[in-house]
């Protein structure tokens, strides 16, 4: 987690072909990364669905990371009671 207090700085970056700045605390690197691997999923998400809105795609990559969220925090939570019987 970035700490609250950090000073900001703002990074612009490309998604599905529209230029946004964001404010980060964090390493402008990392944001740009998060940006690309964004912008990635929802041209994929355009190409295999055709002729789809800009809107339509966002709210659908959002749905495929919202999937794999929650499948990482089952994954996180199995973890943690494997660990926890384990002691």
């Amino acid at each position: 987690m970035h700490e609250p207090d950090a000073p900001k700085h703002t990074v612009r970056v490309t998604i599905f072909n529209q230029i946004y700045s964001v404010a980060t605390s964090g390493d402008a690197r990392e944001t740009e990364a998060l940006a690309h691997e964004i912008d990635e999923l929802m041209s994929s998400i355009a190409r295999r669905a055709g002729n789809l809105d800009a809107t339509r795609t966002a709210v659908l990559a959002c749905l495929h990371l919202a999937d794999r969220l929650r499948v990482a925090e089952r994954e996180l939570s199995a973890l943690k009671e494997s660990i926890n019987q384990d002691r």
